[in-house]
């Protein structure tokens, strides 16, 4: 337990993966600095990075339709892929220096290997998935991806989806082998085990109530420990507000003007779940379609092969959920709390823009099991209802600001709102933040030391080898960091193996 009033250089509030990265980074840059942890629940990594609360997606754009856009003349805009996919490479190399280095160990059990397909029906999206391959496949990134609109080639890649099809709808699907599905939870769990054992102080069950600047630039954290009711000051000269869902009403509590006219809107997920080992056994791959017409981006629905404690399972999803809770172990008054005299009309704007959206997530919320069956019906024809139970995954909160596009513009993607002086900086939004850790930590860690930046950046270098330079451009780079990286990771190793022998997990 901590002590009351202390002073400390760096303070982390939530114990997911940003903050897991972040102080892992600090640790290896400068390991004299001391770090405090501070995290709600009883064990880190147990909202939006948990297992079940998060897709698990290695997401580098080698799947996701949302990150290739058609322009009005047919052709495909690459340049959103391009960078996550720059951004996942910068975390594999990371994950695996920890690896290397001896600081995290069995990397098998937070990452496997795994295709990553597209999946379109109808002649229009067959045509879009087309121009799409056409416009990835000859760069480096995205080399091995392969294109079929052959039904017998696609019963090889997805013998459960093509199983009772009709064949009257022209369909067609991309299927890149280098994908991997990353269990979260576990990365996040490991590496705050090597922090602790590197002297960093993880308080669970704490809750940080407010934030405030002192007369010397320092920040004064109130902080509650929910075992015993105590409360406790702790100061530091440098705060990262890594809470999830909770980050937006601490940036907004510490009263820096960049966090002023920024809202938030809420989105639960669900997914459901295969309890038939036999059924989970016939798919192989995360395969991702199209979202349909007033959805939002992170509402992409898709199959996916999960591993998580070492067991294969089959998830479908995610069907998106209306709660007006900021976490998933919320309160009911997070969003109306939020609401404050600066951002009230960003909120405004924002509600009367997204009316689609609200009919939407109104739709999905009136969904019965019966419904949400017929959507997976559109994947897997022959899908019993028996088969699937429902589970609630996690809370995304979207950033809400004005922006270019116009007051109230909703935002998708993960957001760093930091002070002018670099003393704090806050984490908003959704995917593909996991994925992407690394590279945006690395972005606050320059933002907020720009000083020690430069004196900083050949230890980056050791632990990131292409920090600072573009993979694509650099194909024989790249090359040699996919080959490094899958050794390192034990992709190589299990990238033919598939273990049948797996069963589907009990149910959460």
């Amino acid at each position: 337990m901590s002590n009351r009033g202390t002073n400390t250089d760096v303070i982390l509030i939530g114990a997911g993966i940003m903050s897991a990265t972040l102080g892992t980074l600090l640790k290896e840059l400068v390991p004299e600095w001391e770090i405090k942890v501070f995290e709600k629940l009883a064990k880190a990594g147990d909202e939006s990075s948990n297992e079940w609360n998060n897709a698990g997606t290695g997401h580098a754009a080698l799947c996701e339709l949302n990150y290739t856009v058609e322009k009005p003349d047919g052709s495909v805009d690459i340049t959103k892929a391009i960078n996550i996919n720059e951004q996942f490479q910068v975390s594999m190399q990371f994950w695996s220096y920890l690896v290397n280095s001896k600081l995290i160990q069995n990397p098998q059990n937070f990452i496997m290997p795994l295709p990553h397909m597209s999946l379109v029906q109808g002649e229009q999206n067959v045509t879009f998935l087309k121009n799409r391959f056409e416009a990835l496949v000859n760069n480096p990134l995205f080399k091995g991806m392969e294109f079929s609109e052959d039904p017998e080639k696609l019963k090889e890649w997805i013998p459960l989806i093509m199983e009772d099809r009709a064949s009257n709808e022209p369909i067609a699907a991309t299927k890149i082998d280098t994908g991997t599905d990353v269990n979260f939870g576990a990365l996040t769990r490991m590496m705050f085990e090597h922090l602790e054992n590197k002297n960093v102080t993880v308080n669970h069950s704490h809750s940080v109530k407010d934030i405030k600047r002192t007369s010397d630039g320092m920040w004064k954290l109130k902080i509650q420990n929910l075992d015993n009711g105590t409360v406790e000051n702790h100061t530091a000269k440098f705060v990262f507000i890594g809470g999830g869902g909770g980050s937006l009403h601490l940036l907004q509590k510490s009263g820096i003007p960049e966090g002023k006219h920024i809202g938030g809107f809420p989105v639960s997920g669900l997914f459901m779940v295969c309890n038939n080992p036999a059924v989970v056994e016939q798919h192989h791959a995360k395969v991702y379609g199209k979202a349909k017409v007033g959805a939002p981006p992170m509402s992409v629905p898709h199959l996916d092969t999960r591993f998580i404690d070492n067991k294969k399972s089959l998830l479908f999803g995610p069907f998106a959920g209306f709660t007006p809770k900021f976490l998933k172990y919320g309160s009911n008054l997070d969003l109306i709390t939020s609401i404050k005299p600066h951002n009230i009309l960003t909120m405004l704007a924002a509600g009367a823009k997204e009316m689609p959206l609200t009919k939407y997530l109104i739709q999905q919320v009136m969904l019965s099991k019966e419904q949400r069956m017929e959507e997976l019906r559109e994947f897997i024809p022959n899908a019993k209802s028996e088969d699937w139970d429902l589970v609630v995954a996690g809370q995304r909160v979207q950033v809400i600001k004005d922006t270019a596009a116009g007051k109230g513009t909703l935002q998708f993607g993960t957001e760093v709102i930091t002070a002018s002086d670099g003393s704090i900086a806050a984490l908003l939004g959704a995917s593909p933040g996991a994925s992407t850790a690394v590279h945006v930590m690395l972005e606050v860690i320059k933002k907020c030391f720009p000083q020690q930046s430069k004196e900083w950046e050949p230890k980056i270098k050791e632990m990131i080898p292409s920090y600072g330079v573009s993979l694509m451009e650099n194909p024989e780079l790249l090359q040699e960091i996919h080959s490094s990286t899958a050794q390192a990771l034990g992709l190589a190793d299990q990238q033919a193996e598939v273990r049948p022998e797996r069963k589907v997990p009990a149910m959460v």
